[in-house]
């Protein structure tokens, strides 16, 4: 009797096994099958904002932005005479406008956007961070001139880049006051030069080591150098010291120093009258120099005029002064002739 009870109970244990395998089986299928509708394609991608999305949260990077050369690098008027005098090539886009595709010459935005530093931006932000793409080099797909400027300087070789003294957004100075940011740290430098009297005038760091004298005439594209070597040149001196060899040689009409910085015809004119040998003026204001070129030539024409008559008066002031103590001395001796007994 026992013996018939547990086949019976070991029957029932194994049709409940069977039966929940069983369910198992018709279930599972069932509950891993997609949805009704549902396809096998990838999810849609997150859809790509615009910049004038992201101003709607970053209003302050919005205000930085919208009065910079970024925003106007488009419609700035100097760059539309350029261009438009060049026959406008499309190449100028690349650098004027957001994401220009050359192959159909189309652009997203006229000047330079959010995406065309940080890249594509979707709707995953906010959480997801945005990547910055912008460093130096990276400003230098554009900025071309400044970065074979900067590769020049110290601060190249000690990793000083763009944005450790620029504002990506305003591009300006990080600091109010230009001069501060150079002392922020260059301060070892700037003890002694507190006491020049550079200072004392009110000239700072930038107004000699980053001065731009634009080429004569202009490039095309109007592509100039930037003032990012940092080195004083002599013409960086003489866009301010137009005095004749700084020795005291006033010029006429230049008592301003920085008067004739401008470097135009007038100044010429007042250099050319300053001239009483016709040779040096006609040698400087030959066709073909620029009038800072002709400024230049003039105060080197009087700068070796009026050494020369220094040197005359030199040698008139030696014979008239040797020609006196003869005399005196001739006067001396007849005196004490008559003195003597």
């Amino acid at each position: 009797m026992k013996k018939r009870l547990c086949q019976r109970e070991r029957c029932l244990f194994l049709g409940g096994m069977l039966a929940v395998l069983g369910a198992l089986v018709l279930v599972v299928p069932w509950a891993l099958a997609a949805p009704a509708g549902q396809t096998d394609e990838p999810p849609p991608e997150p859809e790509v904002i615009s910049p004038s999305d992201c101003q709607e949260c970053h209003l302050d990077v919005k205000n930085h932005w919208q009065d910079s050369p970024h925003a106007h690098a488009f419609d700035d008027p100097y760059f539309q005479e350029r261009w438009q005098g060049m026959g406008q090539p499309g190449e100028c886009l690349v650098c004027h406008t957001t994401n220009y595709q050359p192959s159909t010459g189309e652009y997203d935005a006229e000047g330079i956007s959010c995406v065309s530093c940080h890249g594509e931006v979707t709707t995953e932000h906010p959480p997801a961070t945005v990547p910055i793409k912008a460093d130096s080099e990276y400003c230098g797909t554009c900025h071309t001139t400044t970065l074979g400027e900067w590769h020049q300087t110290g601060h190249a070789s000690s990793e000083i880049g763009c944005m450790d003294c620029h504002d990506p957004h305003s591009q300006g100075a990080l600091f109010e006051v230009v001069d501060d940011l150079c002392i922020n740290c260059h301060q070892e430098s700037m003890e002694k030069y507190l006491e020049d009297l550079h200072v004392q005038k009110g000239i700072g760091c930038v107004d000699c080591h980053a001065l731009v004298i634009p080429p004569n005439p202009l490039p095309e594209d109007g592509i100039v150098p930037t003032g990012h070597t940092f080195n004083i040149t002599p013409a960086t001196c003489v866009a301010c010291h137009t005095d004749a060899l700084h020795a005291g040689f006033s010029l006429p009409g230049f008592e301003d120093g920085a008067k004739a910085g401008n470097g135009n015809g007038e100044d010429v004119e007042i250099l050319t009258a300053s001239l009483q040998s016709d040779t040096g003026g006609e040698q400087a204001t030959e066709e073909g120099l620029s009038p800072e070129q002709q400024i230049q030539a003039l105060e080197a024409a009087l700068a070796s005029q009026n050494v020369t008559l220094l040197f005359q008066g030199g040698i008139v002031g030696l014979v008239l002064g040797a020609s006196t103590a003869w005399f005196v001395a001739q006067n001396i001796r007849a005196s004490r002739r008559e003195d003597q007994p």
